[in-house]
C-alpha cells in the first residue's frame, strides 16, 4: 500500500476529534514501517548517485536492507510495543503503535514479490501474496482504485473532525499524493 494511504488510514482510525496529539502519533506510527526505505533509497539515489534500478532491483533485496526492514516491519516488535503502550496506558503510544500495526496488516496481503519478514525475529519467512498494490501483473489495476477510495474516505473523516489548519493542510496534501500515485499505477504502468 502507498505510504500516503497508510498515513490517512492510520490517522482516521487512531486519531480522535479534538486530540491532535493522537492524530500526530498515528501519522508517525503509520509512517515508521516505511521510513527506513525512504532513508535507504534516498541516500542511495541522491547522495551516493546509485541508479534507481539498482536501488529497487538489487539493494532493496540485499541481506542488509532486508535486515533493516525485518525490524521495522515486524508484527512481533510492534505488537510488543503496543502491549507496552497498553500496560502504560499511554494513549499517544497506543495510537503510534496501533497505526504501525495497522500499516503492517494492510501491507501483508498486498506485496507479491517484495514483501518483508513480518514475523521477525521468530522467522525470516516472507509471505508472497498473489496480489500486489503496485504490480499490475498481480492486480494493481483493481487494488489502486480501492486503495485511493479508502484513502479519500479517511481523508474526509479526518477533515470532518476539524483537526486544525496544519493537520487539515497535511490531510489534503496526503489525499492529493495518494490520488497522484494511484493515477501513476493505473495509467502510466498500465501501458507497459
Amino acid at each position: 500500500m502507498n505510504t500516503p494511504a497508510h498515513l490517512l488510514i492510520g490517522a482516521a482510525v487512531f486519531g480522535k476529534r479534538g486530540e491532535r496529539q493522537l492524530v500526530w502519533a498515528a501519522l508517525a506510527g503509520a509512517l515508521l514501517p516505511d521510513l527506513s526505505l525512504y532513508v535507504l533509497a534516498g541516500v542511495s539515489m541522491h547522495l551516493l548517485n546509485i541508479p534507481p534500478r539498482v536501488v529497487f532491483d538489487e539493494l532493496y533485496f540485499s541481506d542488509l536492507w532486508q535486515a533493516v526492514f525485518a525490524v521495522d516491519n515486524s508484527f512481533i516488535v510492534w505488537g510488543a510495543l503496543f502491549v507496552l503502550a497498553l500496560w502504560r496506558q499511554s494513549r499517544w503510544a497506543m495510537a503510534l503503535t496501533g497505526a504501525a500495526l495497522l500499516h503492517l496488516a494492510l501491507d501483508f496481503p498486498l506485496h507479491h514479490d517484495d514483501g518483508r519478514p513480518h514475523l521477525w525475529p521468530m522467522t525470516d519467512w516472507i509471505f508472497e501474496s498473489p496480489i500486489s498494490y503496485w504490480d499490475r501483473a498481480h492486480g494493481a489495476l483493481w487494488i489502486a482504485p480501492v486503495e485511493a477510495t479508502v484513502a479519500l474516505i479517511c481523508g474526509g473523516v479526518i477533515l470532518m473532525r476539524r483537526p486544525g489548519w496544519w493537520l487539515g493542510l497535511l490531510t489534503i496534501a496526503l489525499v492529493a499524493a495518494e490520488l497522484m500515485v494511484a493515477r501513476i499505477w493505473m495509467f502510466v504502468f498500465a501501458g507497459g
